[in-house]
C-alpha cells in the first residue's frame, strides 16, 4: 500500500504553533508529512522546505499594495513573498493532501501539483483578523475576503476553532466548517497545586504581541500589591521588536512581575501547574476577539489553574457553566485588579478543582477524533 503524502502549509513557526504540532501529530499517523512553513523543520516532520523568516505572508511589495488598493485580487493572490517562494520550494512535488493552515495559505494550497485533497483549518474568522489596524481593514481585509469567496467552496473540508466563528463562514461563504477547538494537550496527568501562604500567584503564557493587553496584567498585580505575584512566559514576535523592548522595560519596572524564557507546548501545563491562577484580558478589537476560544485557556485548565478572563462570549459561558473562574467587569489592569480582589483563597482553590474536572472534556482527545475523521475521509484508496 502506498503511503500517503502529505504537505501541512502554515505561515508561522511550527515549532511554537500550538496548534499546527498538535495536527502534525495527527498527520503522521496517516502518511509522509512535508512541512512548509518559517523556521526549522518541527519534530514529526518527514521533509521540511523553510521560509526565509524575511519574507512576509502578504502582499507588501509596492507592486502588491498597488494591486491591493485597484483591487486586483487575482494578480495579487501570490504576489506576497513568502508565497512566492513557496510555490518555488514546491516545485513539482506532488502530494495527496494538503492542509492549509488559514486562509492566506489557500492560494498555494491549489497550485500543489497532483490532484491533492484539501483541508482548510481556519483557525480564526479570516476577514476579519487585522481589522484594528488601518491598514489592513482597508486593503488587506477584502483580499482575504476575497480569498475565501474564491477558494473555500473548493476545499473537501474546512474547519474552525468553535461554533460562533463556524457560523460566520457558514453566513458569509455557504460552507460548513466542522469543529476543531485550540484545546492542544490530551488531560494532563496533573492534580491542582496547593496554594502557598500568604500569596496568590498569577500566571501568563503566550505571545508578545501589540494588543494583547498583557501590561494590563502586570499593572493589575501591581495594584493588588503585596501577597500577589505574576510570571510570564512569552515568546516574542518576529515582527514586533519595538514593542518587546517596551514591554521588557514595563516588565522590569514592576516588582512583582518575572519574566521567564518561552516554554514548547507540551511542557506548557507542567510548568503552569505551579501556580493559581491564569490571567488573560483580550479587548475585543476584531471578531476574533470577541469570540475567542484560545489555546491558552485549554492550557490553563490542563494545568489545574483557575482562569481569570477579560469578557468573551464563548469562554463567558464556558467559565460560568463549570465554574473555572471570573470573568473581568472590563479590560483595564483596574478591572482585573477588582476581580482578583473579588475572589477569596477558599474560591480560587474551587476554581482548581473545578479545572481538574474538567480537563478531560476540555483536552485535546474530542479534537483530534474530528481529525482522524476528516484524515480517514481524505486519504487515498489503498493501492
Amino acid at each position: 500500500m502506498t503511503t500517503p503524502r502529505i504537505l501541512c502549509i502554515s505561515f508561522s513557526d511550527i515549532n511554537s504553533d500550538s496548534r499546527v504540532l498538535r495536527q502534525l501529530d495527527v498527520l503522521r499517523e496517516f502518511g509522509e508529512v512535508t512541512t512548509l512553513s518559517y523556521g526549522t523543520r518541527p519534530m514529526g516532520a518527514a521533509h521540511h522546505l523553510e521560509i526565509p523568516r524575511s519574507l512576509p505572508s502578504l502582499p507588501q511589495t509596492p507592486t502588491g499594495i498597488l494591486n491591493l488598493v485597484l483591487r486586483r485580487f487575482r494578480a495579487v493572490e501570490m504576489q506576497a513573498p513568502a508565497l512566492a517562494e513557496s510555490r518555488r520550494l514546491l516545485g513539482d512535488r506532488e502530494f495527496d493532501i494538503v492542509v492549509a493552515n488559514e486562509a492566506r495559505a489557500l492560494p498555494i494550497a491549489f497550485r500543489v501539483d497532483g490532484v491533492p485533497r484539501i483541508w482548510c483549518d481556519l483557525h480564526e474568522w479570516a476577514p476579519g483578523e487585522r481589522t484594528h489596524v488601518l491598514a489592513w481593514k482597508i486593503l488587506v481585509a477584502p483580499f482575504m475576503r476575497w480569498v475565501c469567496a474564491e477558494y473555500l467552496p473548493q476545499v473537501d473540508v474546512s474547519t474552525t476553532i468553535n461554533d460562533a466563528i463556524a457560523t460566520m463562514y457558514q453566513d458569509a461563504f455557504d460552507i460548513e466548517p466542522e469543529i476543531v477547538r485550540n484545546a492542544i494537550a490530551h488531560r494532563a496527568d496533573l492534580e491542582p497545586t496547593p496554594m502557598l501562604d500568604g500569596v496568590v500567584r498569577l500566571v501568563h503564557s503566550g505571545g508578545a504581541v501589540p494588543g494583547r493587553n498583557i501590561e494590563a496584567i502586570i499593572d493589575a498585580v501591581d495594584i493588588l500589591g503585596a501577597g500577589y505575584t505574576l510570571d510570564l512566559y512569552l515568546i516574542a514576535s518576529r515582527q514586533a521588536d519595538s514593542y518587546w523592548l517596551k514591554l521588557q522595560k514595563r516588565i522590569d519596572e514592576s516588582p512583582r512581575t518575572t519574566l521567564h524564557p518561552p516554554v514548547s507546548p507540551d511542557r506548557l501545563p507542567d510548568t503552569l501547574n505551579d501556580h493559581d491562577l491564569g490571567v488573560f484580558v483580550l479587548p475585543p478589537h476584531t471578531a476574533n476577539h470577541r469570540y475567542m476560544l484560545p489555546n491558552k485557556f485549554f492550557d490553563f485548565v490542563q494545568a489545574r489553574l483557575g482562569l481569570v478572563f477579560g469578557p468573551s462570549a464563548v469562554t463567558d459561558r464556558l467559565i460560568e457553566a463549570q465554574q473555572l473562574g471570573v470573568v473581568t467587569a472590563g479590560y483595564s489592569g483596574q478591572d482585573v485588579a477588582a476581580a482578583i480582589a473579588g475572589v477569596s483563597r477558599s474560591d480560587i482553590a474551587a476554581f482548581k478543582n473545578a479545572a481538574d474536572v474538567a480537563a478531560k472534556d476540555l483536552s485535546s482527545d474530542r479534537d483530534v477524533a474530528v481529525e482522524r475523521a476528516i484524515l480517514t475521509r481524505l486519504a487515498p484508496p489503498p493501492s
